[in-house]
């Protein structure tokens, strides 16, 4: 029996895992790379570092399980999204750094587009936001000297960052339906790149990658993986959901990463958003019709423990936190509201900064501690509502995944502050698990959806637990506090 190999390229780390045909973990690796700061507001990482530690943990996943390249099946990939990457077709270097999707140097560029919001939602489901790729790529081609004419020229690839990793294990310039929808530069109704969107945004055609499906056989891989196919591809947040087995309608899953995305299976039609979220690709099998998604993106959660263990030194490790805030019985009445890049779903709202509010003698590192890990839940229900809104659907219980699904006091706070039960599955690497599943669909490993829905079983469920009129005061509060974190923008800054 074979394994399938998943690469889970991430926000703040790069993983390899090896799955067997139960959906158990059999070997793991993982090695975190630089995040740079240069300016405020800007975030960049280092593609050719992330290659390195791919190389890295693909071997170091291999030599764990004491496997060979004769023991994989296939390979699935995914990714942080809209993370942006150019480089040199010819030597396959990047050409400038890597621009995170967290970055909001293309505020001016998104601001200008204003007036154009409803067209440009109804062809690609997105509104003009920093958060998306098309926008990154200008930016790149009006700062890089030479780059544009270069472009042009033919001679340099943009991808995202499943794109940037399978040219280099692969060669191939390919990326996914589901990544290829972040961008701001494809028609929903097709999933093919849009003419007018590239002109509208500035970005060369001859950049782009060959957008496939996310189950299907791309090519070979080289390196340790030599000869075995890469199989599999989608976005982080797609993979999730897939992971989780949510591949028929209505089905939904809360991710809590370093940022948090909630997505709900919308079936063969895309939805529009009348409340604030985005409509996506979920997944496409092989020359199968795309299927579609709602997807509320936020954009601090885990990043917000990683800043008050990082910048503030409240805690040494991430898990510390929920011990921290586990001291004290409420948030004292502190309010945090982490809108370090503005806020995103349902209020896109670039002007917004983060804030702590609400403040006395009283409270302690402990309570600000929990009023960390309580706007996580906050925006998650924010976004909840808004899915219902769109959907007409009130859902019954939230399915969650991620880093920090493990803390069991957001997972109850998150049941009270949605009067309904959370449900934590047994393994929480389902990013990975998605991109494994993918993969294995399209070489036959697994036989069909319904194989890999089997393999996706509950660990623990969170009744709510919290009266409606403390639902209600606390609810209240967090939106004081987000009223407060408003227009600290005064306008976008400058390209």
């Amino acid at each position: 029996m074979g394994y399938i190999a998943s690469i889970d390229q991430g926000t703040t780390s790069t993983r390899c895992v090896i799955v067997d045909k139960q959906g158990t973990i059999v070997a793991s690796s993982q090695v975190e790379h630089t995040q740079f700061h240069p300016q405020q507001g800007w975030v960049e990482h280092d593609a050719a570092e992330i290659w390195t530690n791919t190389e890295a943990v693909i071997a170091g996943a291999l030599a764990q399980g004491g496997f060979t390249k004769d023991d994989i099946d296939a390979i699935g990939i995914t990714n942080q999204r809209e993370t942006t990457v150019l480089w040199d077709r010819a030597t396959g270097e990047p050409v400038a750094p890597a621009i995170v999707w967290q970055d909001t140097r293309t505020a001016a560029m998104v601001a200008a587009m204003a007036d154009q919001t409803d067209a440009i939602r109804a062809t690609t489901g997105l509104p003009p936001a920093t958060y998306f790729s098309g926008p990154k790529v200008r930016w790149l081609l009006d700062n890089t000297p030479g780059l544009q004419d270069r472009a042009e020229a033919g001679e340099i690839a943009f991808g995202t960052m499943d794109s940037w990793l399978i040219f280099k294990l692969t060669g191939r310039h390919v990326t996914d339906v589901t990544n290829a929808s972040r961008t701001m530069l494809v028609d929903l109704a097709t999933g093919e790149w849009d003419d007018a969107m590239c002109e509208l945004i500035g970005v060369p055609k001859d950049v782009l990658p060959e957008i496939v499906p996310s189950v299907g056989v791309v090519a070979a891989a080289r390196g340790d993986l030599a000869g075995v196919p890469v199989a599999g591809i989608l976005g982080d947040q797609q993979a999730a959901l897939f992971g989780q087995g949510g591949i028929s309608q209505g089905d939904a899953k809360n991710t809590y990463g370093t940022g948090c995305f909630l997505l709900v299976n919308t079936g063969l039609k895309p939805v529009q958003s009348n409340a604030g979220l985005l409509t996506t690709i979920a997944y496409q099998i092989g020359s199968g019709r795309l299927h579609y998604a709602l997807e509320g993106s936020v954009a601090v959660a885990g990043s917000a423990v990683q800043w008050l263990r990082d910048n503030m030194g409240m805690i040494e490790t991430s898990p510390e936190i929920e011990s921290l805030a586990s001291e004290v019985e409420d948030n004292g009445g502190v309010y945090f509201v982490p809108a370090f890049s503005g806020l995103f779903a349902p209020r896109w709202r670039p002007d917004a900064r983060g804030v702590i509010a609400g403040l006395t003698h009283y409270a302690t590192k402990a309570h600000l501690a929990r009023a960390v890990l309580e706007a996580t839940a906050f925006q998650t229900a924010e976004v909840l509502e808004a899915v219902e809104q769109d959907t007409g659907i009130r859902m019954t219980e939230l399915r969650v995944d991620g880093g920090m699904a493990a803390n069991n006091l957001l997972m109850q706070f998150q049941a009270d502050i949605l009067d309904m039960p959370v449900v934590v599955p047994e393994n929480l690497e389902t990013t990975a698990m998605g991109a494994a599943f993918a993969a294995g669909l399209a070489v036959g490993y697994w036989r069909g959806p319904d194989d890999i829905r089997d393999l996706s079983v509950e660990d623990r469920r969170f009744e709510p637990n919290m009266s409606e009129e403390r639902r209600a005061e606390t609810r209240h509060g967090w939106e004081k506090a987000v009223t407060r974190s408003l227009s600290w923008v005064d306008e976008p800054p400058s390209t």
